[in-house]
């Protein structure tokens, strides 16, 4: 039996898990007194037919567990329904340090975390979804909150128009030299 699996002192651990599995198997630990972290952040969704705010994992397919690693609980963390390994090397697992987990968590909390390309004024960008879909226009500026201001010509006058930015992709070959 690894040595390192003995620890008395509780640690934190990163527990990679099962795709999607996440808070399944956080709750499975919450339920049985196993302190975990699981690291979400909120994201605007990209759907077809809606946008909306949905939490997403911030670390897809791993969270945290605070244990000390006797083997019983080493047992019980991995019985878990979802849950692979704890992460480490040949000597077993691997410690986090506690102020690594305390920024994960002051970032987790923030409100919305915005993704997606970075565009520049002037850059030519393709509407792919509403109702300019297939359009080409000039990305003008970013509005914040995932709304987008993109210039068209419709009828021979310059229009801008607000929408979301998972509504454009740039056309590459067009990029405004910077």
């Amino acid at each position: 039996m690894n040595a390192s699996l003995h620890v008395d002192k509780k640690q934190w651990y990163a527990l990679y898990t099962k795709s999607r599995h996440e808070a399944s198997v956080n709750n499975y630990l919450a339920a049985r007194s196993i302190e975990s972290f699981y690291p979400q952040m909120r994201m605007l969704s990209r759907r077809k037919d809606r946008r909306k705010m949905i939490d997403v994992p911030m670390f897809p397919g791993y969270l945290f567990v605070r244990a000390a690693l006797r083997s019983q609980e080493h047992f019980s963390i991995l019985k878990a329904p979802g849950a692979v390994t704890l992460i480490g090397n040949t000597g077993g697992a691997i410690a986090i340090p506690e102020d690594t987990i305390s920024s994960l968590r002051i970032v987790s909390q923030k409100e919305a975390l915005e993704t997606g390309p970075c565009y520049h004024a002037g850059d030519l960008v393709l509407i792919v979804s509403g109702p300019f879909a297939g359009v080409t226009g000039v990305f003008m500026r970013n509005k914040g909150g995932g709304k987008i201001l993109v210039n068209i010509d419709a009828l021979g006058q310059s229009v801008a128009v607000e929408m979301g930015g998972a509504d454009v992709q740039l056309m590459e070959s067009y990029r405004k030299a910077g």
